[in-house]
């Protein structure tokens, strides 16, 4: 079977997708390229060889030669165009956020119970990164003993973008984290609260989050997104009897002028790059066979980052713990 796949979004992410899907999914054609400058649509579609481009992306969603649809746009268009993949019945690989408004979240899940089955893949990539899948057996094969923290950080050479705040740095980059430690660890966040050191310049300080579950362990996180020295995420999970991190794969180590040194990636796309074929080959899997991929997160999922990240901007501004007052998992997420 041949999945005729759309992307809608040709920025960079959508430029990846595109590749991933054209160079090396076998089983997948790129039908459609569809953006808002119909030009980078073009050259997107040219570098990829996809058969179409087109600048409208409800159209694009309703097409019959259409059977499945990338989502690689704007943020906030990522819930009103999974919902119309919904109606469409199509199957949809959504780049994250699902929405940054757990309300917004909420009507996505609620389609998609009316529709009776799930559509929407969620793009938390990290699910799929092998050191992240190592520390969740360890934590579940119980060599750990009971698992207490978690810490993580997140650290980018610079912001995207001169408007970026701390605000940003807890809704559109900690996301991955809120994600991957509820995938580790198993388990639903209770409170945030957050802070943010002054830099002696003018650029965003990093934030630090400090989260609670509702088993009684504590979760930190640092987002520094004006790092500087290059693209660094880490974790550690501690438990009673042992502790398991993540381990920097690095293929050099150059030796001169009487140092020794290893080199940082510039952004998150070498070092997940593994992660994100396993997550595209999966999303072809479930348009082919419509199973669910038992690894991948959901739009419960995204509601649930979407709840934590708006609360934890909640903490920041208001210099206080905030609880994170979850709905209810509805029963067709079980």
């Amino acid at each position: 079977m041949t999945v005729r796949i759309a992307i809608i979004g040709a920025g960079q992410m959508g430029a990846d997708h595109a590749r991933i899907f054209a160079e090396e999914l076998p089983g997948a054609s790129l039908q459609v390229i569809c953006d808002n400058e119909g030009a980078t649509a073009r050259r997107i579609a040219d570098e990829f060889g996809a058969v179409d481009i087109a600048t409208d992306a409800e159209s694009v969603i309703l097409r019959p030669d259409v059977d499945a649809v990338v989502l690689a746009s704007p943020d906030f268009t990522h819930a009103p165009l999974s919902m119309a993949c919904i109606a469409a019945g199509k199957n949809v690989l959504c780049e994250k956020p699902l929405s940054q408004s757990p309300e917004e979240c909420q009507l996505v899940m609620r389609a998609e119970a009316e529709a009776g089955q799930k559509y929407i893949q969620l793009g938390f990539m990290r699910r799929y990164d092998r050191s992240y899948i190592e520390m969740k057996e360890a934590n579940f094969s119980g060599s750990l003993g009971r698992v207490l923290m978690m810490h993580n950080f997140h650290r980018n050479v610079e912001t995207p973008a001169l408007d970026f705040t701390g605000a940003m740095a807890i809704t559109n980059s900690a996301p991955h984290e809120f994600d991957v430690i509820r995938y580790v660890m198993g388990t639903e966040f209770t409170s945030i609260s957050a802070w943010q050191p002054k830099r002696s310049d003018d650029l965003v300080a990093p934030v630090i989050m400090v989260l609670e579950t509702k088993d009684g362990q504590i979760v930190n996180i640092e987002v520094n997104n004006n790092a500087a020295y290059g693209y660094d995420v880490k974790a550690e999970l501690v438990g009673e009897k042992g502790t398991i991190s993540t381990n920097e794969v690095t293929h050099t180590r150059i030796n001169s002028a009487l140092q020794n040194s290893t080199s940082y990636d510039v952004d998150w796309r070498t070092r997940y790059a593994e992660a994100y074929r396993q997550q595209n080959r999966d999303f072809l899997t479930f348009v082919e066979t419509g199973v669910f991929p038992e690894i991948c997160s959901d739009s419960w999922d995204g509601y649930c980052a979407s709840l934590v990240a708006e609360s934890g901007a909640n903490a920041l501004k208001n210099n206080r713990k905030i609880a994170i007052n979850m709905i209810a998992k509805p029963e067709f997420y079980q």
